[in-house]
């Protein structure tokens, strides 16, 4: 009988919270509650209000009695994630990102800006836009800086910007094939399934697996076995474009808390495990040596040499690309376009201006572990100004494992600390390398004070099982688009910034689980995702399907209830 009521209870909870927002009060905190033992050196982040569709999608399975599914996807929605700022007029987001920052300023949060507004954005793929030129890209920065104000944020600047720069949108696909034609190791035949093992089209079951138990030890599913995880499964299927590469982005919702209340707020008390924050035990990433991965990262072709910043902002402390380049053993022209001169310009124009702001935490894109090597995105790293920010993003929207993350971070902070000193990037150690030789390196060139040295941020709320590979032949021989609404991926590690690691400051949802990557036509004609066999959501759209994939596959699990001790 008890437990028929607290049913009864949660689903009559869940549609309220769903379908009569106005009826809670507005007092109630967007946030995740922490942990009673939480420090207060432990800076607590923001959590935006929820997307309106993904209540919708709650309150459709409560009275499905999915209570569980109904439960966990609240959980989800109301962990703490970035806000996205992109495509607004600087009138628009200066009254979004001040009311963002009041919202959480009255709740004592850290909010996470992902401004996303760069020229020539996502080479014109399904994220294309941005500002129209220079001009407007800087009075957009200004009116985000003027919204912020004296208030503490954390700002991850412009997703893909450097990792796909405009000089990489002509040839990307060339490019991408060369570089993982020349890794020294590929996958073995006993590795790959064999050509009947794989089956004509990626399953993509209607019927997902149940949430998994919160007492049982988590591991991956049985369909996404297959594909692996880490370097393995990101370099085991066919070269994708560098474009393809991209992350979509969304925009940020409008309405604050105190504008909008956190209409789940009627349900924190129904089941507390589930607005609890990250799991203070060091995951696996927290290792200072992380254990390799089966296949190491290729090792992609350096950056060319490029041209000058834009005269209009000029940056005096940008090293000579001839310094830090080397073009003979490269496998794409040298190519000196205005554009890519220019996306410099943009990045470093903002990273003085929020910057200069005193409170601001500025985080470059350095793309992810599966994508660069060390002495590619360095330069570029270089030349963008980080030297003045904080430091780099890695994974943001991505799905590469942790293990991987936090080596691929480590060795592109002691590369930056190396080239501060007046050392060639080409010289660095790579995550190609062995880490017997990599570890070698990093003793006689890194310095021993972590402050010396520029830290990083990851984004996690994708990664649970590690990247995706396709299984079927017919995909590997397209452009599969890993990266785009992938199949049988999970939550990751919940956001924080208790790390226990010396160079990681935070553990982030940047991307919002949950919302879509674009129609992912993976090379074909579509209408139809070839893997999913539907019509995927625009980019940032709803996507109730994948929502509860991140749900059921998390790593670590979704607790959305305690059981009663002694039982």
């Amino acid at each position: 009988m008890r437990k028929r009521r607290k049913i009864l209870t949660v689903s009559t909870a869940v549609v309220a919270a769903a379908t009569l927002p106005l009826l809670i009060s507005p007092v109630v905190s967007a946030a995740v509650s922490e942990d009673d033992d939480e420090s207060s050196r432990v800076t607590r982040l923001y959590a935006p209000p929820p997307d309106r569709d993904s209540y919708r999608q709650v309150a459709r399975l409560a009275w499905r009695g999915d209570f569980r599914d109904s439960a966990g996807l609240l959980s989800m929605v109301r962990t703490p994630h970035a806000v996205w700022y992109g495509d607004e007029t600087p009138e628009q987001v200066r009254r979004l990102v001040r009311r963002t920052t009041r919202s959480a300023g009255w709740q004592e949060r850290l909010p996470v800006l992902a401004l996303y507004n760069i020229p020539g954005r996502d080479c014109g793929s399904y994220s294309s836009g941005g500002a129209d030129g220079l001009a407007a890209y800087q009075a957009w920065i200004d009116a985000v800086a003027e919204a912020i104000g004296d208030r503490k944020v954390l700002i991850i600047l412009e997703p893909d910007s450097l990792a796909l720069l405009p000089s990489d949108c002509a040839d990307a696909s060339n490019t991408e094939e060369s570089a993982l034609a020349s890794q020294p190791e590929q996958p073995t035949a006993e590795e790959q399934p064999t050509a009947e093992e794989r089956p004509a089209v990626e399953a993509s079951p209607t019927e997902l697996p149940p949430l998994p138990d919160p007492d049982a030890s988590t591991a991956p599913p049985a369909a996404s076995a297959d594909s692996g995880t880490g370097q393995e499964a990101a370099q085991s299927a066919d070269p994708q474009s560098a474009d393809s590469q991209s992350t979509d982005r969304q925009s940020a919702d409008p309405q604050s808390a105190d504008s909008s209340p956190d209409a789940s707020g009627l349900l924190m008390p129904m089941f507390p495990g589930a607005q609890e924050p990250a799991d203070p035990e060091p995951s696996a990433s927290q290792s200072p040596d992380p254990e390799p991965s089966a296949e190491q990262p290729t090792t992609l072709p350096e950056l060319p040499p490029l041209p000058t910043p834009d005269p209009v902002t000029p940056d005096p402390v940008t090293p000579d690309p001839e310094d830090v380049s080397d073009t003979e053993d490269l496998d794409t022209p040298v190519v000196e376009d205005p554009e890519t001169a220019a996306r410099y310009s943009e990045i470093n124009y903002a990273v003085d201006v929020l910057s200069a702001l005193g409170n601001a935490s500025v985080y470059l894109d350095a793309g992810h572990s599966g994508w660069h090597s060390v002495s590619s995105i360095v330069p570029r790293l270089l030349k963008a100004g980080i030297d003045r920010a904080t430091g780099f993003s890695l994974n943001v929207s991505h799905y590469q494992t942790d293990q991987d993350s936090a080596w691929y971070g480590r060795l592109v902070s002691s590369c930056l600390a190396y080239a501060d000193e007046g050392g060639d990037p080409e010289d660095c150690a790579e995550q190609s390398w062995s880490r017997r030789h990599a570890r070698r390196w990093l003793r006689r060139h890194v310095p021993d004070d972590p402050s010396l040295m520029k830290h990083y941020v990851t984004d996690t709320s994708r990664n649970g099982q590690g990247p995706w590979t396709p299984r079927a032949a017919s995909h590997q021989r397209n452009d599969v688009q890993s990266w785009c609404n992938p199949p049988g991926r999970g939550l990751g590690r919940r956001p924080t910034t208790r790390t226990g690691e010396a160079l990681l400051d935070a553990v982030l949802w940047v991307k919002t689980p949950g919302q879509s990557d674009g129609r992912c036509l993976r090379g074909t004609d579509g209408p139809l995702d070839p893997v999913r066999g539907t019509v995927n959501p625009e980019a940032g759209e709803w996507f109730p399907e994948q929502a509860l994939e991140l749900v059921r596959y998390a790593d670590p699990a979704v607790n959305v209830f305690r059981r009663p001790r002694g039982r």
